[in-house]
């Protein structure tokens, strides 16, 4: 076997985007720190910050789970820095409230430590979204 089988912080955040909103989300919460805060960007229907898995999954997955049809994030670029991750991708879907679909860019950067979440911040074209709740 190799050295190390612990897998680098990029690998950590990527098994959250590529698979099944069910295993991504599987994967998130394993790799979310007791305290990790996440913070949704102002102009994003959940802005503010949550603290601890049970705090994000009902604040953000859980919401956009249920006022979202088809709601994804699909990442097109990845990039690791020591402890930092930062992904940018597009976000799409249909708010159900109104049946509008938006698509919107997004950056998410990572904080970790000790191999897992410690922090995330949320950058968004907010603009696209909220055209998409009216």
């Amino acid at each position: 076997m190799g050295l190390s089988t612990m897998p680098t912080n990029l690998e950590i955040i990527r098994v959250t985007y590529e698979g099944s909103s069910e295993e991504n989300g599987k994967h998130l919460r394993a790799a979310l720190a007791p305290d990790a805060h996440w913070t949704e960007a102002a102009g994003f229907p959940y802005a503010g910050t949550y603290v601890g898995p049970e705090q994000i999954v009902a604040g953000v997955f859980r919401r956009l789970a249920t006022e979202w049809e088809g709601y994804s994030a699909k990442p097109h670029t990845y990039l690791a820095d020591g402890d930092r991750v930062a992904v940018f991708g597009l976000y799409s879907g249909t708010y159900r409230k109104t049946g509008k679909a938006m698509t919107a860019s997004f950056a998410h950067l990572y904080r970790l430590k000790d191999g897992k979440i410690a922090s995330m911040e949320q950058y968004v074209d907010s603009h696209q979204v909220q055209q998409a709740l009216r």
